[in-house]
């Protein structure tokens, strides 16, 4: 571990001296210079990480906030949302990946309990947080002077953002801990699920503010917009994971090249079409599991050759995006916000599995698989901004610093809870040649 901090060292003293050279010498602020520092860096503090057990993504995090635009600025925040090119490739890999883990007939005699957990935990979460937040709506720092119906508005509004999880960071914890048993299947499936419902009751608070704050009603539009984000979504990813199983199983050659063509596909047909990157890759990689398993060895190496390089960057864009003058301004309210929701989301774990009559111990860990907040609430945040000028800045804000503190805490906690159900036997490290999920491993 020595060696790799020392190198760690060396490579950001590299990176301050490049700095300091005048424009004409080097062009410092370039796209190459991000990635290349963010990949070597974050991978060589990953592994420190690793080194004291906690997961490499956090790792890859704290490097991308401690070098990012508000600490030490060696990535500045052009260089910042340069790094972000990668973000729609990165999420289309990460839910294929999603989608790999998902089978069937593995999962069928669990689906019930799965459904029940998740539903209710949601259910919980909706309505206690929705009434704690509208009961000290006077504390926080959003529309203090706003009453009545409209309060409702937007406190339903914002529940439906704070509620969200991470399938992300989640299914990136899992992958890199090559876990498989019933505490993983469950996190993972219950995220995924839960990202549908999210987007459901975000579009529909969303509709309610604007009718009741004086907006326009788009029931219609609403209506049709969603069934196109979601059912064309799913439709495309399913398109396109049939084409790929064909071509695993009729060729089967250059895995790597193809897998992350097929995922910037995914990506670049959201942008153009409108359609959600997430599920669509969801669905692509639903049907290669489900239809091609016979190749799946092949594809799962393709995955670890293709998976890490993206990570380390999307991971590290990140951590550099993570807006630490937003926790410093409403430090207060955000973080009494986050410990609110964490208390309700281990409460609602606990109904969840009492009513999906879960005794087992290690399903009480559960609820640290879904603390991490990530891309997903920092994209709902932003239509809020935009949609609503008024209000809409100030959730923006409270909901950015609270998504500071649980994408550095989830991981850590998720990650202790997996490696606690493998040392009570109920989670199992996938066998290299049957995981699905990459190793992450590093030259």
């Amino acid at each position: 571990m020595i060696h790799r901090a020392g190198a760690l060292v060396l490579i950001v003293a590299a990176v301050v001296l490049v700095r300091q050279l005048p424009d004409g010498a080097a062009t410092p602020r370039t796209l190459a210079l991000a990635l290349g520092f963010s990949l070597i860096a974050a991978s060589l503090l990953g592994q420190v990480a690793a080194r004291i057990r906690l997961p490499r993504l956090s790792g890859y995090l704290v490097f991308g906030l401690l070098c990012g635009p508000y600490l030490l600025n060696l990535i500045t925040a052009s260089m910042a949302r340069e790094l972000q090119v990668i973000n729609g490739l990165a999420i289309s890999l990460i839910a294929l990946i999603a989608g790999l883990e998902i089978n069937f007939h593995r999962l069928r005699p669990r689906l019930r309990l799965i459904a029940t957990v998740g539903l209710v935990t949601l259910a919980v979460m909706y309505v206690a947080l929705a009434l704690c937040l509208f009961a000290a709506w006077t504390w926080l720092p959003i529309a203090p002077e706003v009453s009545g119906l409209p309060r409702l508005a937007i406190v339903l509004v914002l529940t439906a953002t704070v509620v969200s999880f991470s399938p992300t960071v989640t299914i990136a914890v899992i992958a890199e801990s090559r876990a498989r048993g019933p505490l993983s299947e469950l996190v993972l499936t219950t995220v995924v699920l839960a990202d549908l419902v999210l987007i459901l009751a975000f579009t529909f608070a969303m509709q309610f503010a604007r009718t009741t704050l004086g907006g326009a009603p788009e029931v219609t539009s609403l209506f049709l917009r969603l069934s196109w984000e979601i059912g064309g979504s799913l439709a495309f990813g399913a398109l396109l994971g049939s084409l790929f199983a064909v071509y695993l199983r009729s060729v089967g050659r250059e895995l790597t090249i193809v897998l992350l063509g097929l995922c910037a596909t995914l990506s670049a047909a959201g942008q153009a079409f409108h359609l959600e990157p997430l599920l669509a890759s969801l669905a692509a990689g639903l049907v290669i599991e489900n239809v091609a398993p016979a190749r799946a060895d092949a594809l799962r190496d393709a995955v670890e050759r293709s998976a890490l390089p993206v990570l380390v960057i999307f991971f590290a864009a990140a951590g550099a995006s993570l807006q630490v003058d937003a926790l410093a301004t409403i430090g207060v309210a955000a973080v009494s916000v986050a410990v609110l929701r964490v208390v309700v989301l281990r409460a609602g774990m606990a109904i969840g599995l009492k009513a999906a009559a879960a005794s087992d111990p290690v399903s009480r860990l559960a609820w640290m698989g879904f603390v991490s907040q990530a891309g997903v609430t920092i994209g709902l945040a932003a239509l809020v901004a935009e949609e609503f000028p008024v209000w809409g800045p100030a959730v923006q804000t409270l909901v950015v610093a609270m998504i500071a503190l649980h994408v550095l805490a989830g991981p850590v906690l998720f990650k202790a809870a997996l490696t606690r159900a493998r040392e009570v036997g109920q989670l199992q490290p996938a066998p290299a040649a049957a995981a699905t999920a990459p190793a992450f491993r590093t030259p």
